[in-house]
């Protein structure tokens, strides 16, 4: 997809107002946009085998943000997150900047003492090299870069994460430490229970919920935000069988942890979030048990409601 209709697709995400029949004012003269409605029962019925089946422990939110249909399974139990915490690490950052408190174009050093491993590409860089905030922001969200991730955590101080979520009403989101640095949590025995962060199903839904419409930060920041979740570069979970869409989405892996959460751009917006945890299967490999069990969990969500009509190519 080209970048114009790209862009094009995410202020529709965000801006798309909730207008199925009997659902908020519509502009004199234009007609309701009537969204369909999914079989939930049969897609509850699916997930909820796919997740009896796995050997580990699963929780899921389905929610659709225009129609209001809403499935899930252990919504309010806390998961670890491993990287799907950069999503709201990334919603504070942008958060900083809509506040005039951070900008974009501010530089970030990579020193030495920076650069930890797992995902990611700064590590290998040179010392001192400079980027962005910005750059910092996109390689956190489309790599899951652990060293850039660092830099916005030493930028933006751990704490204004949990105050942003605590804001929005997600109480249970927080995250602990900076990546592959425990010593520097600020809750040692959460971060020891969950490690880098914790959750809910219903929460990191929510999340995505508002960033859908504009009210995670506001309209701009969030269609930025979704436009950088939607060049994520990991399709192993439940992307996998997905083709055709262009999905913001953020995941997470750990030994016995995968999650992720997405929003699908469908007829209406479809908000998915899966996550696990005590996987016996602790491969990192494409075939690793949760992965393909989400995959088919993916697979199901982006089936069960029709897709908007493809627009036609930009002259």
């Amino acid at each position: 997809m080209s970048q114009a209709r790209r862009l094009a697709l995410l202020l529709v995400l965000v801006a798309a107002p909730a207008c199925a029949t009997g659902q908020g004012p519509k502009p004199a003269g234009a007609a309701a946009i009537v969204f369909a409605r999914a079989d939930t029962a049969a897609l509850h019925r699916t997930l909820d085998s796919l997740a009896g089946q796995h050997r580990g422990v699963v929780g899921y939110t389905i929610h659709n943000v225009d129609t209001g249909e809403r499935l899930e399974r252990r919504g309010d139990e806390t998961f670890s997150t491993a990287s799907l915490i950069k999503v709201p690490i990334l919603v504070t950052v942008y958060d900083l900047v809509d506040k005039k408190q951070l900008g974009l174009d501010d530089p970030l050093t990579v020193l030495k003492i920076d650069k930890v491993p797992g995902s990611g590409q700064l590590q290998f860089l040179h010392d001192n090299a400079v980027i962005t905030v910005h750059d910092a922001a996109w390689l956190m969200s489309t790599l899951s870069d652990n060293t850039a991730t660092n830099l916005l955590l030493d930028r933006i101080i751990i704490r204004r994460v949990w105050d942003k979520m605590e804001k929005l009403g997600l109480a249970h989101t927080k995250v602990h430490s900076k990546s592959f640095l425990r010593s520097s949590s600020v809750a040692m025995d959460s971060s020891v229970k969950y490690g880098f962060g914790v959750t809910t199903p219903n929460e990191m839904a929510r999340l995505f919920a508002l960033m859908a419409d504009g009210k995670a930060v506001s309209p701009a920041a969030d269609s930025a935000m979704l436009d950088i979740l939607a060049h994520n570069e990991d399709y192993t979970k439940m992307q996998r069988f997905v083709e055709g869409l262009d999905v913001p989405h953020k995941t997470g892996d750990t030994d016995q942890v995968r999650t992720e959460c997405a929003l699908f751009p469908l007829q209406s917006r479809v908000v998915a979030c899966v996550l696990t945890k005590e996987n016996q299967d602790t491969r990192y490999n494409i075939d690793n048990e949760a992965q393909v069990m989400m995959a088919r969990m993916g697979d199901a969500v982006s089936r069960a409601w029709p897709r908007r009509p493809v627009p036609p190519p930009a002259p």
